[in-house]
């Protein structure tokens, strides 16, 4: 046993050194041989385990996402080694099997449509092919709807068991995904734009794009197989059409051949039970389904954050600003959040919670929405901190609002 837990911690520091050669400079080439034989017989688990552990011990992020390269390009020579039959990716509608599919009509869209017209672009430089680009790499950011899934749906469960490094890792690479490809789309739209700089940007966005495709399938989806429970999935695919599928406009229903657990709760709240009586607040008294009922009706999100940092409720009106699926609740804060911003919201919650603020607003653009969004530390009787809520609304018709309006609509 201490002969694994010093094997162990010679890997952990061999693998911080590996990291810090990155940070210094060192290409992926030059790493790829030491860091192949550091996990040489070793499983996709512990090497996860061990960025985990050195994120512990307080290494950025940023820093653990540099070795993303090194382990595609490793783990690309033994595939056969980490790639096992997977049997919920072949199960249609199985949230493991539409992402595949997804991912599937990804490659084709880059390798049968983009990069045929990058080819003939650089040769041409024709209208033909770069309004063609235009189509594709419109096309190609409905992948943010797939990472959002894989965001908001998958990472929350996978944290859930402790599995933290990985998704922060791999949503910092999304974003930076999302960075590339809204950039060429900028580059396309802009007339007389440098063709070089347009073809090398592209080309890079792409060659990230199918890059995640490898990571995802060989590492992530064997690990949260492994992982998740077959309710969990069912969670997980019975949310995903609130944001959203990549290229594929509908999926077939799943259900596994078992006693449906949804069905099964909504049968347990018709029963009599103590949380069907009334609350009583300060000012009156109400039934749990006129209070779910209410806050719904209103025009704005609400999220409340608890003191413990968790996400413990959300509204779901009809028009909502942010997507937010059930799975986020009961998960940090800071893990809904894009790396990059993360320290942002680690920023309001503390000066809410230390009391040098009691509240932070911000104001954004979101297409025709003018969205203004403000946090509120809640605070008892006594003055004790209780979390943080969080309330987003449109403002947009607000402000289109001129003279009074004192009488009834005909409608």
């Amino acid at each position: 046993m201490s002969e694994m837990i010093n094997n162990r911690e010679y890997r952990q520091k061999v693998l911080k050194e590996l990291i810090k050669e990155l940070h210094r400079g060192a290409t992926v080439d030059e790493i790829k041989p030491r860091f192949e034989k550091l996990i040489q017989g070793i499983s996709v688990t512990e090497i996860t385990e061990m960025e985990q552990a050195l994120i512990m011990e307080g290494m950025p992020v940023e820093e653990i996402q540099r070795l993303c390269d090194v382990h595609a390009s490793v783990f690309k020579g033994s595939i056969e080694e980490i790639h096992r039959p997977q049997d919920p990716g072949e199960t249609l509608g199985h949230p493991i099997n539409t992402f595949k599919l997804e991912n599937d009509k990804l490659r084709a869209l880059i390798n049968n449509e983009i990069k045929p017209q990058l080819d003939l672009y650089k040769e041409t430089a024709s209208g033909e092919s770069l309004e063609k680009l235009v189509k594709g790499f419109e096309r190609l950011w409905e992948i943010d709807k797939h990472y959002s899934r894989k965001e908001n749906l998958l990472f929350p469960y996978l944290e859930k068991y402790g599995i933290t490094a990985p998704p922060q890792v791999m949503w910092g690479v999304d974003d930076e995904i999302r960075a590339d490809i809204k950039e060429v789309n900028k580059l396309l739209a802009t007339s007389g734009q440098a063709k070089d700089i347009l073809i090398e940007k592209a080309e890079e966005a792409v060659d990230k794009v199918i890059e995640m495709i490898f990571k995802e399938e060989n590492i992530l989806f064997p690990m949260a197989i492994d992982t998740l429970t077959e309710d969990e999935w069912l969670e997980i695919a019975r949310a995903s059409e609130e944001i959203g599928y990549c290229l594929i406009e509908q999926i077939e229903r799943w259900e596994p051949v078992r006693e449906d657990i949804i069905e099964k709760e909504q049968e347990d709240l018709s029963q009599p039970t103590d949380k069907k009586g009334y609350v009583e607040f300060d000012a009156g008294c109400l039934a749990p389904e006129e209070i779910n009922a209410m806050l719904n009706t209103l025009p704005i999100d609400i999220t409340f954050v608890g003191k413990d940092g968790t996400v413990k409720y959300f509204t779901q009106g009809k028009e909502r600003i942010f997507a937010r699926p059930k799975t986020v609740l009961g998960r940090r804060v800071e893990h809904c959040h894009p790396p990059a911003s993360v320290h942002i919201v680690e920023k309001i919650v503390e000066d809410l919670e230390s009391g040098r603020k009691d509240h932070e607003d911000f104001w954004i653009r979101m297409g025709d929405k003018f969205v203004y969004i403000r946090y509120f530390a809640v605070r008892n009787e006594k003055g004790e901190y209780l979390g943080v809520i969080e309330v987003s609304q449109d403002i947009a018709p607000i402000q289109e609002i001129t003279g009074e309006k004192r009488l009834l609509s005909d409608e």
